[in-house]
């Protein structure tokens, strides 16, 4: 498996952004839907990585610069087919990496608090996040998970 920094042009990582975001569409109301789509990803200040074996796109992730010290984690998903296979863990790993090497300090995420996002916060745990307040620009919200780490 390899992660590099993609530039969003592929066809198979625009589809793959676009069922991300319908299925948390899906899952979460509207006024909870923090999901970027492929033209939000494309940013200033936002590095998205894809990960791929054999030229088959496995996961995804980025992140957003929120300020000089501070970053957002974003867009963090592995294909179905694969979940719970590593992969997450992998591409987590990178992230965490490549935040540190860009002078990041403290990397945040929201994600859902339903059980369907269960899986995931026990991903972040494992990698040392840990329960927040919310930050940048959200709100309070019911069904929204707020977590950080230093770097």
């Amino acid at each position: 498996m390899k992660i590099a920094v993609d530039d969003l042009s592929g066809s198979d990582v625009a589809g793959f952004l676009d069922e991300h975001v319908r299925q948390m569409q899906s899952i979460t109301p509207p006024e909870s839907k923090h999901a970027l789509d492929l033209d939000a990803l494309r940013r200033p200040g936002i590095t998205f990585w894809a990960a791929r074996d054999g030229g088959i796109l496995l996961a995804c992730a980025a992140i957003k610069r929120l300020d000089a010290a501070h970053a957002e984690l974003k867009s963090m998903r592995t294909a179905p087919a694969r979940e719970r296979s590593g992969i997450a863990s992998r591409m987590l790993e990178h992230v965490i990496a490549e935040a540190r090497r860009m002078g990041f300090t403290r990397l945040s995420l929201e994600t859902g608090s339903a059980d369907f996002f269960l899986p995931a916060r026990r991903l972040y745990e494992k990698f040392g996040f840990a329960p927040c307040g919310p930050f940048a620009d959200y709100r309070p919200d019911r069904n929204s998970t707020f977590m950080t780490r230093s770097l």
